[in-house]
């Protein structure tokens, strides 16, 4: 494949910022010389004007100031000219325009002055359709305001040039974060040859990796947990039938609680595996998290009685009502692994605490148990799959727990987070959103 020629974004920026300060200096030059050219072509005839301001001196002598004034008119209009005949001190019949024009520190926009003797002066400038743009501050402001347009053009072309694909990469890597991994970068960007294309261009690539990662790795939890049912079925047959030979029970279950083990395990794995490939297509029907939350709490009576440690439920009387949507089944998997894990790290003789409450149109699940907690570094980590704290938290899980809690969450459109409480323990919290209240 032929390499294309690449330009930097630095010298692409660079060069369209000195383009335009470039094309305003040339374009405000030709304004200025247009003007000037025309006012220099009539301004240049001054070695005729002080014959003409003699002349009109003589009649306005002889004949009056009416007649001047009349003479005055036709030979400005032969000439493209306005001429005025003013005496010492009368300079406020000129206009305001001249006058400061009169003023100003550059001869070239200055109108002609031609001393007729006797203090008569004969003032003439250029006819123009708006005398305005005769005036140097009004032509200043014109320059300028013509200056910051094209500026203000450049820079904001500049700005959506850089700042669009950006976005549009912005967008495209959260829609991919949120479970869309068919998503790309636009190729017209990635096929850019500069800084943009090229960040686009391994933005694809890494997204394709990555997503080819999690397809395997996915598909691996899928097969090892399917090629783990088979033989452990079989081997639970064989050690119920080897039981009942007269084998040594102590062994024997033994055998058996390291096969439960193992077939729970991989019942949580096919659980993150039908989470994560269903993500929010799961079906959904009205019901009321207190519900799931009591028959949660039976189902664990049992081992908490027996590791010595006591669950206590503290329930707003408003949340009691509330029903959301989702899976029954997948919601109190979600619940009992929250649960599950405090009950694990929970120390005997102390507490869990359970709390349901209920909040601007979101109901909360707070599970908090009085363990060691955990640092503060690895909170964010606590939801990855087969995660362990082992430092602060010697449980003996497989990390499945609070990663299938999560999934499930997320599933339900809910959130979930974890925080060490005041009591020094670890504190979750699930909310989901509300479908309907009594």
């Amino acid at each position: 494949m032929k390499r294309r020629l690449m330009v930097p974004l630095f010298w692409r920026i660079f060069l369209l910022i000195w383009l335009a300060m470039a094309v305003t200096v040339v374009v405000s030059n030709l304004a200025s010389r247009v003007l000037l050219d025309r006012e220099r072509a009539a301004i240049e005839r001054q070695l005729e004007l002080r014959d003409l301001g003699l002349e009109v001196s003589a009649i306005q002598e002889a004949r009056g100031r009416r007649e001047a004034h009349r003479f005055l008119r036709a030979q400005g209009d032969e000439l493209g000219l306005h001429l005025m005949m003013i005496s010492a001190g009368d300079d406020n019949r000129l206009p305001s325009a001249i006058r400061s024009r009169m003023e100003s520190g550059w001869y070239r926009q200055k109108p002609a002055i031609v001393d007729v003797g006797n203090g008569d002066r004969l003032i003439a400038w250029p006819k123009m359709h708006e005398e305005g743009w005769l005036e140097p501050r009004v032509f200043r402001f014109l320059e300028m305001g013509l200056a910051f347009i094209l500026i203000t053009l450049a820079c904001w072309l500049i700005a959506r040039f850089v700042s669009r694909p950006m976005r549009h990469m912005e967008s495209t890597a959260q829609a991919i974060a949120g479970g869309n991994t068919e998503l790309r970068v636009d190729e017209h960007i990635a096929a850019r040859r500069d800084e943009v294309g090229q960040l686009a261009t391994a933005f694809n690539a890494m997204t394709d990796q990555l997503c080819t990662l999690l397809d395997r790795q996915k598909h691996l939890l899928r097969d090892i947990s399917h090629d783990l049912r088979t033989p452990l079925a079989r081997q639970r047959i064989a050690i119920e039938l080897a039981s009942e030979g007269g084998v040594e029970e102590e062994l024997m279950a033994s055998i058996l609680r390291q096969n439960e083990r193992l077939d729970t395990m991989t019942g949580q794995i096919l659980t993150l595996y039908r989470v994560t490939e269903q993500g929010g297509s799961i079906a959904r029907e009205p019901l009321r998290p207190v519900d799931l939350l009591n028959q949660v709490l039976r189902d664990s009576a049992d081992y908490a009685e027996h590791h010595r440690v006591a669950c206590k439920l503290d329930s707003m009387p408003e949340s009691t009502g509330v029903a959301v949507l989702g899976d029954a089944g997948l919601l109190q998997r979600a619940f009992d692994n929250i649960l599950q894990n405090a009950l694990d790290y929970t120390p005997p003789g102390k507490n869990v605490h359970v709390a349901l409450g209920l909040s601007a149109g979101w109901i909360s699940l707070t599970i908090e148990d009085e363990g060691p907690g955990v640092a503060e570094d690895i909170l964010e980590h606590l939801f990855e799959p087969f995660f362990r704290a082992d430092k602060s938290r010697g449980g003996q899980g497989w990390g499945l727990g609070l990663a299938i809690a999560k999934d499930i969450i997320l599933a339900h459109d809910g959130e979930i987070t974890a925080h060490n409480s005041e009591r020094g323990g670890l504190q979750v919290v699930a909310r989901l959103p509300v479908f309907a209240a009594d």
